[in-house]
């Protein structure tokens, strides 16, 4: 099992490009099932969850090329079985994505119950009361979710009584082929959730108030491939500028985009970072000084999301005053602070809140993570840590940033892996 040395110490300095985001990335790919034509999806992160999903493909016999750009062209024509089995599914919670494609395109699917971070419950129960809502008949069976349907899916209005990105997208995805008008209220509005709509749209899909609460999806009768640009990834270009924010320095970030985390940004802002944009870059300069600490609470977008908590503990663990974080979207997302604390930082935990009282260093010590965005925490520890930290299990990271050592090492990090 790989590992990460961190050797810590100076500031981060340069430039780097961020790449396409892996949350929009998997539904997208999720919904060249709905395609009778040929789909080219480009700008692809080259990540082991896109690598899974595009596995998880090729075993239902969809045709997968991929050229030198990393751009996917999927044919779905010789499509033979309706099933995501277990072994691909467990180790990727948006494998559930293919649920709502397959049985509104072909009227049959079989998904294993998906697996991904630990960072607790994460029911599919809107996705399949949705579906059967529009008339499809599911069991759960073995650890499989099989459903079916007779004819096309109907039209329906629902309401999700909570706001989930996936069910969302699931239910978004079915209805375009749905037979009559589809009303989802209380729907996701992530840019994520967005850029899936503007891609289903590319399609031919008819989907009135994209970026709201309330989505209006009249049915077609069919979906043609096209080519389309997958979003740059937001919670990348956080990261890095919280990495750049905790250490003191300075970076640009190309290839991405400020509308995507103007929270993250105001946050920033609110630390002491000096950030300036352009149309596709985002420059940070802390010019030298510690930052201060912030508070902050998660929520759904365009609140403060709830993947970049883990980032700003780090930074407030070195900044000056006291600063807290609550988490409201997952329990068990706090479970970072315990190796935190092993490295010297001052954190308390009360219910869902981290109170973060800033020290001037942390110490390096063997860590581990124990989720994507933790694992993230870890490593901006490391950067800033006087000594050499161990990031064990980061195969977590691995899920989510591409190429994070390199990337590093570009801003000036020593950082490098080694095999476990």
């Amino acid at each position: 099992m790989d590992k990460l040395i961190i050797k810590g110490g100076g500031p981060l300095s340069g430039e780097i490009r961020i790449s396409g985001s892996k949350n929009s990335a998997l539904p997208i790919l999720a919904a060249t099932l709905l395609a009778e034509t040929p789909m080219q999806v480009g700008n692809l992160p080259h990540l082991h969850d896109v690598t899974t999903m595009l596995a998880l493909l090729r075993c239902m016999g969809v045709g997968v090329t991929i050229d030198e750009k990393l751009c996917v062209e999927v044919d779905n024509s010789s499509i033979s079985e309706y099933t995501a089995p277990y072994d691909l599914v467990r180790t990727m919670r948006a494998s559930i994505l293919v649920l709502g494609p397959m049985l509104s395109r072909f009227g049959e699917a079989n998904v294993s119950f998906p697996g991904g971070c630990a960072i607790g419950s994460r029911p599919v129960d809107i996705h399949l009361r949705g579906l059967e809502a529009m008339g499809a008949t599911i069991e759960v069976d073995q650890g499989y979710i099989r459903a079916k349907s007779d004819g096309r899916l109907k039209g329906v209005h629902f309401f999700m009584d909570t706001v989930t990105v996936g069910g969302t997208e699931n239910l978004m995805m079915a209805a375009t082929l749905a037979e009559g008008t589809t009303i989802l209220e209380n729907a996701a509005r992530e840019p994520e959730v967005v850029d899936l709509a503007n891609c289903l749209v590319e399609m031919g899909a008819k989907i009135d108030g994209i970026g709201t609460d309330t989505l209006t999806i009249e049915g077609v009768k069919s979906l043609s491939g096209c080519q389309f640009d997958v979003m740059p990834d937001r919670i990348e270009t956080g990261t890095y500028l919280v990495a750049a924010a905790a250490s003191r320095g300075r970076v640009k970030l190309k290839d991405t985009c400020e509308k995507l985390l103007e929270s993250v940004l105001l946050k920033l802002d609110e630390a002491g970072a000096c950030i300036s944009t352009g149309p596709d870059w985002i420059e940070l300069d802390m010019k030298g000084n510690r930052p201060k600490a912030v508070s902050l609470r998660t929520a759904p977008y365009p609140a403060f999301p709830t993947d970049m908590q883990a980032q700003f503990l780090a930074m407030n663990a070195v900044s000056e005053g006291t600063g807290s974080v609550t988490e409201t979207i997952f329990e068990n997302r706090l479970i970072q602070i315990h190796e935190l604390n092993r490295m010297g930082a001052n954190i308390r935990l009360e219910g869902n809140t981290a109170i973060v009282t800033g020290v001037e260093e942390l110490k390096a010590a063997p860590v581990m993570a124990s989720d994507l965005r933790a694992s993230a925490s870890l490593v901006i520890a490391g950067m800033i840590a006087n000594g050499e930290t161990m990031v064990d299990r980061i195969y977590h990271i691995d899920r989510g940033y591409e190429c994070i050592e390199e990337k590093l090492q570009l801003l000036g990090a020593n950082i490098r892996r080694v095999p476990g």
